[in-house]
């Protein structure tokens, strides 16, 4: 069977669109502080935005927005708590957690609650992990998560059209295929190499970048999943060739969130 040629109809706007996400996000990486932190915060907020309004379509715009701005702002109060080493602000942390995460699944069913509540949980640890990599651990350490976030994407779309070959998962993500894939964990384990210099790193980093590479493709799959049970194409239109922020966003998502287990385990800096 003669396959189809490959499709690049969306390559443009893609493009387009990457290249002002690249120039925002670099300014803030660059700028840290209270920038970065302020982008953090924008992105998580719109996240949860997108989840809310794709598991919960009836609900208002305006309590949406609501719940969405109290999950961010506890995101870097979360990181205050965890440079202080009292207990009773560690605790206060962890109740405002709960707090932010139950206010924004209230009112949605069950299914749907557990869900949002897992999804928001993820979202909620990823701005935590970058707001730490920045600001612990420097510079560096961003533009490695970053460059591993994009290359295995950008790996995966171009050796997932130029090659094709058997889907990853067809019932929840039709387009992955097994060679893009692939392909997304050797350039992860190149960037994991280039970057050992830089950060000091061993060869350890190799490994742990194919990791975070892995998470990064299961959070792609894991928002696929969610947006076929809420019976949506994209999370928003709010970015031309990518959909919605979560769209964009969802594979950083959980590769971000690797990195704070794998760095409260003692494998990441």
């Amino acid at each position: 069977m003669t396959r189809a040629p490959a499709s690049f109809t969306d390559l443009r706007a893609r493009t387009l669109s990457a290249v002002v996400m690249i120039a925002i996000g670099a300014g803030a990486i660059w700028a840290g502080g209270l920038v970065f932190t302020g982008l953090v915060c924008v992105l998580m907020g719109l996240m949860v935005y997108e989840l809310l309004r794709m598991l919960d379509p009836a609900r208002a715009p305006a309590m949406a927005l609501a719940a969405s701005a109290v999950a961010a702002a506890v995101v870097p109060l979360l990181w205050l708590a965890m440079q202080s080493t009292s207990f009773g602000v560690a605790t206060l942390g962890i109740f405002m957690l709960s707090g932010a995460i139950g206010l924004a699944v209230r009112g949605l069913a069950g299914r749907e609650q557990a869900i949002a509540s897992l999804y928001l949980l993820l979202i909620l640890m990823a701005g935590l992990s970058l707001l730490m990599l920045r600001e612990m651990f420097g510079l560096l350490w961003v533009l490695w998560l970053v460059a591993l976030v994009i290359g295995s994407d950008v790996a995966g779309y171009f050796a997932g059209r130029l090659i094709g070959g058997p889907k990853l998962w067809p019932r929840v993500s039709p387009k992955k295929t097994w060679s893009g894939t692939v392909a997304g964990w050797l350039l992860a384990a190149l960037i994991g190499a280039g970057f050992m210099g830089p950060l000091g790193a061993g060869a350890g980093l190799i490994v742990i970048s194919v990791l975070v590479a892995m998470a990064g493709q299961a959070g792609d799959i894991a928002e696929s999943a969610i947006k076929r049970h809420a019976g949506v194409k994209d999370s928003s239109n709010l970015i031309p060739g990518h959909g919605g922020v979560l769209d964009r966003f969802d594979a950083m998502i959980a590769a971000a969130a690797m990195v704070l287990v794998l760095g409260g385990l003692g494998f990441v800096v």
